[in-house]
């Protein structure tokens, strides 16, 4: 499908409808929108647009496959494309979105239960804990719900994800860290 850019003034709008469909690669129920991957999209000429996006870490290895999807669809528009990484303000789990959320319980990973509340205008990479030394979160089990859980490896499936164990229900589960 390729836009008619003579007639179509809303470039952006269609950019923005294709990506919706873009999947996390990692976590295929959660589009790289609802993630807070995808940054920003600039019509910068007629026919060239920029797609801005950060990586929930600077180690991500999904990183070349979401520049090929977005690339891919893009040029599917009939545009040309620059996929633009920015790393500051560094991503966080602020930045998913509620439905974000939820599709992970439902897949089997527990969300992030707290948000860090880094300002929009942040411009360094570095994060620092607001309290070092607090007491670890309760993190829910994302099959039963209980809260009897222990966490059995800070790294899970991915660096981003912590490994648990459910005690009540026995099921091991990952845990997208909050940072």
């Amino acid at each position: 499908m390729s836009l008619d850019l003579s007639t179509n003034p809303h470039v952006v709008s269609k950019v923005w409808d294709a990506l919706d469909a873009l999947t996390d690669p990692e976590i295929p129920v959660v589009t790289l929108r609802e993630m807070g991957i995808i940054r920003d999209v600039e019509h910068v000429s007629d026919h060239v647009v920029v797609v801005v996006i950060t990586p929930t870490y600077s180690g991500c290895p999904a990183m070349e496959q979401i520049h090929d999807d977005i690339r891919s669809t893009v040029k599917a528009l009939g545009l040309a494309v620059e996929v633009r990484t920015q790393l500051a303000p560094a991503w966080t789990t602020d930045w998913m979105t509620d439905t974000a959320k939820d599709k992970l319980r439902a897949y089997g990973i527990a969300p992030p239960n707290r948000q860090y509340g880094v300002p929009a205008e942040q411009t360094s990479v570095v994060h620092f804990m607001r309290k070092p030394f607090q007491a670890a979160d309760v993190v829910e089990c994302p099959h039963c719900g209980s809260s009897n859980t222990w966490e059995s490896s800070h790294f899970g499936s991915t660096a981003c994800k912590a490994l648990y164990k459910c005690l009540d229900c026995q099921e091991p589960f990952d845990y997208f860290k909050p940072y």
